[in-house]
């Protein structure tokens, strides 16, 4: 079982920047593909960026690639999510979210990941 809390949400200006973190806890949690994923008012959520176990091997949206960069650091169990050129629609609550072994085939789906944290709010203002 794996725990996840997410922090460092906030209001931003569009063009700035912001990172998101996640504390996880639990048993090896080294093992364990994190992921970030988005979900803004009447939408429903999406896929952000995922890391696996290592660190080796990142995944992105088109939305966000080469603007966003996730990272990790296993010594101290977390996951981070550094937001760059934020834009409006980067407007959402941010969750993280943990799969044991993280999979090619389907590291963008909801429901390949169990655990989950709470979230947390980022506002890009115009």
């Amino acid at each position: 079982q794996v725990q996840l809390v997410e922090s460092g949400g906030g209001v931003v200006q569009a063009g700035g920047s912001l990172r998101v973190s996640c504390a996880a806890s639990g048993r090896d949690v080294s093992i364990y593909g994190l992921a970030w994923f988005r979900q803004a008012p009447g939408k429903e959520r999406e896929f952000v960026s995922a890391i696996s176990g290592s660190g080796g091997t990142t995944y992105y949206a088109d939305s966000v690639k080469g603007r966003f960069t996730i990272s990790r650091d296993n010594a101290e169990n977390m996951v981070y999510l550094q937001m760059s050129s934020l834009k409006p629609e980067d407007t959402a609550i941010y969750y993280c979210a943990a799969v044991l072994f993280l999979r090619s085939a389907d590291y963008c789906s909801v429901s390949e990941y169990r655990h989950w944290g709470q979230g947390t709010q980022v506002t890009v203002s115009a």
